[in-house]
């Protein structure tokens, strides 16, 4: 998987930032879905990779509840965690055993269940 993330960098739209991430949500059936950071000079237009392979799994028909797991990559060499947009769209639609991959271009690999990087979520239970 590392080697896709890898080579997935390559399509990252980031100019402005030069900070490339890539991300492959695995779905319970083994489907994969890609996505990169596109960024935008109306910085707000800008999309996450997580948000983008996440997101495409849902146009292509999946639910909240069929995501297995999601593996994430950031250029710089360090392992990135996902941004709180991007958790809070994970919270969402991933179980909350579900295993976020943090991976580094490097090798290193730091796991965390959903619940880990979303300890306090804002729901669907929160607007009733």
């Amino acid at each position: 998987m590392l080697e896709k993330l890898i080579e997935l960098q390559k399509n990252s739209y980031s100019p402005y930032s030069h900070y490339a991430v890539s991300a492959i949500a695995v779905m319970k059936d083994g489907r994969e879905f890609v996505g990169v950071n596109v960024e935008n000079a109306a910085y707000g237009a800008s999309i996450c990779a997580e948000r983008s392979a996440i997101l495409s799994a849902i146009s292509n028909g999946y639910k909240k509840g069929d995501f297995k797991e999601l593996f994430v990559m950031v250029s710089s060499g360090e392992v990135g965690t996902p941004c709180f947009q991007c958790r809070q769209v994970i919270s969402e639609l991933f179980d909350k055993d579900c295993i976020v991959h943090c991976c580094s271009t490097k090798g290193v690999i730091e796991d965390h269940t959903v619940e880990e990087l979303c300890p306090y979520p804002f729901g669907s239970d929160d607007l009733q």
